[in-house]
C-alpha cells in the first residue's frame, strides 16, 4: 500500500504562492489538480505566454510543467521542503499539443532519503495522446 500524503491539495499549492510567487507573474501558472498516494495531477492553463511561433504550447512550457509536477507530488509526500531540488530531467516530445490547457500526472516510481524519482505524463485537456513523457530525479536535503 502507498503512503498517504502529508500535504493535501490547498497546502501544496499555498506552499507553491507562498515560495515561488513569481510563477503566476505575466499570466496564469500551473494549478495544482489534486495530490494522492505518490501522485500529483497539474493543469497549465492555455495562455500566449506559454505559445511558440505558430501558436503551439512551447517545449520550455512542458519542461516547467513536468518539473513543477513532480516537485509537488515529491512535497505532497514528505511536507514542505523548499530545498528539494531537480538533478535530472529527460524528455521525449511525442506530438504537438493541442491549443488548449494541459494536463500532468506524475508518479512518484521511488522515494527515498536522498533522492526521488518519477515520471511525469503530458496530455492536451480533453485528449487521450500523450504530447510529453518525463523523467525526472530529485535530491532531497537531509531532515
Amino acid at each position: 500500500m502507498l503512503p498517504a500524503p502529508v500535504m493535501d491539495r490547498d497546502a501544496v499549492a499555498a506552499f507553491l504562492d507562498e515560495v515561488f510567487p513569481q510563477i503566476h507573474h505575466g499570466g496564469p501558472g500551473p494549478v495544482v489538480e489534486s495530490v494522492g498516494p505518490m501522485t500529483a495531477t497539474m493543469r497549465l492553463p492555455y495562455h500566449e505566454r506559454h505559445l511558440r511561433p505558430g501558436g503551439t504550447i512551447s517545449g520550455p512550457a512542458m519542461m516547467g510543467l513536468a518539473d513543477v509536477a513532480l516537485y509537488v507530488a515529491i512535497l505532497s509526500q514528505v511536507g514542505p521542503v523548499a530545498l528539494a531540488v531537480t538533478t535530472n530531467l529527460s524528455f521525449n516530445f511525442m506530438r504537438k499539443p493541442a491549443q488548449a490547457d494541459l494536463l500532468a500526472e506524475a508518479r512518484l516510481l521511488k522515494l527515498g532519503r536522498s533522492l526521488a524519482v518519477g515520471e511525469v505524463l503530458i496530455r492536451s485537456l480533453g485528449r487521450d495522446d500523450l504530447v510529453c513523457h518525463a523523467t525526472g530525479t530529485y535530491a532531497l536535503p537531509p531532515k
